[in-house]
């Protein structure tokens, strides 16, 4: 029951206390908790200097952050070693590192590239571009209309010829986890490689890479509740060392002659330029923050009110929720229509009642037409929500018909 959950994590939450706003747009990005945002001013107030860089003292101090974010990461995905953890900028930059880096250098005309139809644009458009470049071909993996991709798709879609998949874990738009170890096995069995996009995994699941066998896993800090602007490439260890760098420049060198340069070791090759010291500290004291917590109660938080903002919303009869009747199956992610009124309506007349939901297609074109739907409404659900944030969105989503013109 929702009335078991008596915590209050707002109140770890600068702009959640102080905010009339029930937010519900953590798909996109959630919020930061006052730990978060100490450890980047405190990053910045006693540690400010160029890491990797300086060698003196202050400078090794920064470079001892940095490696020790770096570490922390690698703990959180389970993942062999330390220089398997790229620091990026965000999710999609992480993707395009895989696909300038590793697919523009190993695909080539009569190979296929399967991406799942529930992908994210950035995990889509990166592997379109290799597909031009390279004369691959690109195929869909093809899911359920609740979302789930059936055995038999799934055999369908992989053949030997499959070199590549680009997988989603978790639906921005439906929510359900999908099954990428057994994705994993098949591709693998292919001759193939799989990169997993976690943005929407990580901040509500464990993930382990090691166990799913993923050759790569992007996801961002800003959707786990780390400052924007610092992302994370997971890649195993033998098919990094094989890529060339993706940016050159500053740091990621060992030496450089005016006819060239020797690159430096992983994981620096990959981190050219001055790096975001403190958004890793800043990551780093959000993956502590979640841990204090654990995953059993985030998700059972999260499962508790997701169910009930589904039975609340079921008594709309307007209203339709995309993908499974199963809220457990969901992650916290309710996208919706209802009758007669345009998504981006229904955002602004939330947003008149402080109650933010996000609206349009999601970054997820193809999956919402593979649905029949051309826009939807999306409210999504982190474990610092409450009974009140979903009680006021569903009675505000009572009266939009209403509000808009209707005789209800």
């Amino acid at each position: 029951m929702i009335d078991d959950y008596t915590i209050n994590y707002k109140e770890d939450f600068p702009l959640l206390k102080e905010s009339p706003v029930a937010y519900l747009d953590n798909a996109a990005t959630m919020q930061r908790p006052q730990v978060v945002l100490e450890a980047e001013k405190t990053f910045y107030e006693k540690y400010n200097a160029n890491p990797l860089r300086g060698l003196y003292e202050l400078g090794m101090e920064a470079t001892d952050r940095y490696e020790e974010a770096r570490e922390t990461v690698r703990a959180f995905l389970h993942a062999a070693k330390s220089c398997e953890i790229i620091f990026t900028r965000n999710t999609t930059e992480s993707i395009n590192l895989a696909a300038y880096s590793y697919g523009l250098n190993n695909l080539k005309a009569g190979d296929e590239i399967l991406v799942g139809i529930d992908s994210h644009h950035s995990n889509l458009l990166p592997w379109q571009m290799v597909a031009r470049q390279t004369g691959a071909s690109l195929k869909f993996l093809e899911c359920e209309n609740d979302g789930s991709f059936t055995e038999e798709s799934i055999d369908k879609a992989i053949t030997k010829k499959t070199k590549l998949a680009a997988i989603t874990h978790i639906s921005n738009v439906i929510g359900r986890v999908n099954p990428v170890d057994q994705i994993i096995k098949k591709v693998h069995e292919a001759g193939g490689i799989v990169i997993v996009d976690a943005a929407q995994s990580v901040p509500h699941i464990s993930v382990d890479v090691q166990v799913m066998d993923a050759d790569f896993l992007a996801f961002s800090g800003h959707k786990l509740m780390a400052p924007m602007g610092i992302g994370v490439l997971y890649g195993k260890e033998r098919l990094l060392d094989a890529m060339p760098p993706f940016l050159t420049g500053g740091e990621m060198i060992d030496s450089v002659t005016r006819e060239g340069a020797v690159f430096a070791q992983l994981p620096h090759k990959f981190e050219a330029g001055t790096v975001n010291g403190g958004g890793a500290w800043g990551l780093k004291a959000a993956i502590d923050y979640i841990n204090s917590i654990g995953f059993p109660a985030i998700e059972a938080k999260e499962n508790a009110l997701t169910a009930f903002a589904m039975e609340e919303m079921k008594k709309i009869p307007y209203l339709h929720i995309i993908g499974s009747e199963k809220p457990e199956e969901h992650n916290g992610i309710l996208n919706f229509t209802i009758d007669g009124v345009h998504p981006h309506d229904i955002a602004s007349i939330m947003d008149g009642a402080k109650v933010a939901v996000r609206s349009g297609h999601h970054c997820a074109q193809p999956l919402l037409e593979h649905l029949g739907v051309l826009v939807t409404t999306r409210a999504s659900i982190s474990f610092y929500n409450t009974k009140e944030d979903i009680l006021r969105l569903t009675e505000q989503l009572k009266k939009v018909r209403r509000l808009m013109g209707y005789d209800e």
